[in-house]
């Protein structure tokens, strides 16, 4: 097996070792700011304190909140001459949260996103097209910079312009791209549009992440372009990209230990929960000076993998997202998540690639109703064909949810397209 860098290959007993010793310098260099003096000192927390990596639980969390009243700089752990680039979350209203970078600090997430990428068979010779936004979002430079350490002929295409991203990807010959999982559909239609196969393009492998997407939907893509899709996970809290990812064996994301302690909580008592319950992420940064993050409540959830990969790495693997703590909707005293409607519905051969889930009130209560578009061949003037279809649908969800949502079925192309995240859930409920 070939590995990028010798830290992929460690044992357990070692990356805990490597964990601790950079835990200790973490809180060292945290205590530099006052935000994380203060709490450390109130929680009796040292560097000398911390014995084994069990010891981070005595470290208070920190919320997006906490982010959010630092902002701008107030955890800046360097003096600002230090940083030579800043990253803000995507949030489009409030008080956004900024992370700060040094040289070395790009240096160590270029190296974390290049093992990622070498890890799923990327190489120098390998033509990358990035198709995720560059700026403040960190998907775009964070892959990017990732892609030029492998040595990469590197195409910083940027999101949108499907027309664009599909010459580019034929002229230069693409072989690797980075894109949401949702615009992948979006351009592989555009290509059936234009009378073409997307499965005659040279690529071989995408990236994909930046929004949840099920098993279902990662078929749909593969079967699509012929390719191999790889789940990607990352957070600007923790950097951006290249926190975890997914080996070829396409069974959990390794996350990269030697720069992360991942903890999974119970979201309401914040207390560990057992491998392969799913509980909240939560993460600790490990290699970063310029910002450093102790225990940052993601709100996503997610469960550890039990057992060893199969790829021989010992890296702890945590399984696809399966939504936010804050994601969930209720409808009728149940706890709904987006991901398990899309899990039932990118089962049916008649659904075609979008979908988008309403929460309207009748007066009498909570609808939930689901449109889907239905690919052409099946969208006949046939009623009762239609109808078994939104039977099936419905049948099959109520199965899943426990609440019996109305399903409205639309012709293939009608649904909003987002090129950049997916906007799957409206809620259009009187909030009084």
């Amino acid at each position: 097996m070939e590995f990028f860098d010798a830290a992929e290959a460690w044992n357990r007993d070692h990356i805990q070792h490597v964990q601790v010793t950079r835990l200790r310098s973490t809180i060292a260099q945290a205590r530099k700011c006052d935000f994380y003096r203060k709490r450390l000192d109130e929680a009796g927390i040292t560097p000398e304190s911390i014995r084994s990596v069990d010891d981070i639980q005595r470290i208070p969390f920190t919320t997006k909140q906490d982010l959010r009243d630092q902002y701008p700089m107030g955890l800046l752990t360097v003096p600002t001459r230090d940083i030579i680039r800043m990253h803000c979350s995507s949030g489009t209203t409030g008080t956004p949260v900024a992370i700060c970078h040094t040289a070395n600090d790009i240096k160590a997430w270029a190296n974390l996103m290049a093992r990622c990428m070498y890890m799923v068979g990327v190489r120098k010779e390998d033509v990358f097209q990035n198709m995720s936004g560059y700026g403040l979002f960190t998907g775009g430079l964070g892959i990017h910079y990732g892609a030029e350490r492998l040595g990469c002929m590197t195409i910083p295409a940027g999101a949108g312009n499907t027309l664009r991203q599909i010459k580019l990807a034929m002229d230069f010959h693409t072989t690797v791209a980075h894109i949401l999982p949702s615009y992948a559909l979006i351009v592989g239609e555009r290509l059936r549009e234009m009378g073409q196969d997307p499965r005659e393009l040279p690529l071989r492998i995408a990236l994909v992440g930046a929004e949840p997407y099920t098993v279902e939907f990662r078929r749909r893509i593969e079967e699509l372009f012929d390719m191999k899709v790889y789940n990607s996970y990352g957070l600007s809290e923790m950097n951006g990209p290249g926190v975890g990812f997914e080996c070829t064996e396409q069974n959990g994301l390794h996350i990269w230990e030697d720069a992360y302690i991942p903890e999974i909580v119970d979201p309401e008592t914040g207390k560990p929960v057992p491998d392969g319950e799913v509980g909240e992420l939560v993460m600790t940064s490990l290699c970063r000076q310029g910002m450093p993050i102790l225990r940052y409540r993601t709100r996503d959830l997610t469960r550890f993998i039990p057992g060893t990969c199969a790829c021989g790495r010992l890296h702890r693997r945590m399984d696809r997202i399966v939504g936010r703590a804050d994601d969930m909707f209720i409808v009728k005293g149940v706890n709904i998540y987006p991901m398990q409607i899309e899990q039932v519905i990118m089962t049916f051969k008649e659904v075609g690639q979008n979908y988008l889930i309403q929460l309207e009130n009748d007066g009498l209560g909570d609808v939930l109703r689901v449109k889907v578009e239905i690919r052409e061949e099946f969208f006949v003037e046939d009623m009762r064909k239609l109808r078994d279809i939104q039977s099936r649908i419905a049948r099959r969800l109520r199965d899943e949810i426990l609440v019996t949502p109305t399903i409205e079925l639309v012709e293939s192309n009608t649904l909003p397209l987002a090129e950049g995240k997916a906007v799957r859930v409206k809620d259009l409920r009187n909030p009084h």
